[in-house]
């Protein structure tokens, strides 16, 4: 059975990106374009039965953006322990002390290398 990741990002390029690395990686993928879409994702997901394995976001996203779509999956039971990535192009202190308080397992700075990813993914899940 192979592993479903969620991807959440305003640029349809990025996560065309993001999802073709995922799925060379072995994952089916799901997207989103911002925080308020991938909840609805995530709910939808749930709902029929497949479990989200992984959550790639982005920081910077309209409607609800990566830090609070990050609390809101981190109070539904069925994502509280799903490691969640940023990727984004913010890489100040700040930024990942937040993302961080808010949940999120790890932080890669855009542009992302698809084998570091990878890698990154292969230590956050078991």
């Amino acid at each position: 059975m192979s592993r479903t990741a969620l991807v959440v990002d305003d640029s349809i390029s990025m996560r065309q990106m993001v999802c073709h690395t995922l799925s060379r990686a072995g994952f089916q993928t799901i997207e989103a374009g911002n925080g308020a879409e991938g909840l609805k994702q995530l709910d939808g997901a749930g709902r029929s039965g497949k479990r989200v394995d992984l959550i790639i976001t982005d920081l910077n996203m309209p409607v609800m953006d990566g830090i609070e779509f990050i609390r809101q999956v981190r109070s539904l039971d069925q994502a509280r322990y799903t490691p969640v990535l940023m990727l984004t192009t913010e890489s100040s202190g700040d930024k990942k002390m937040q993302g961080k308080a808010a949940g999120a397992t790890g932080w890669i700075v855009k542009p992302f290398d698809p084998a570091r990813l990878v890698e990154v993914i292969g230590r956050v899940l078991p």
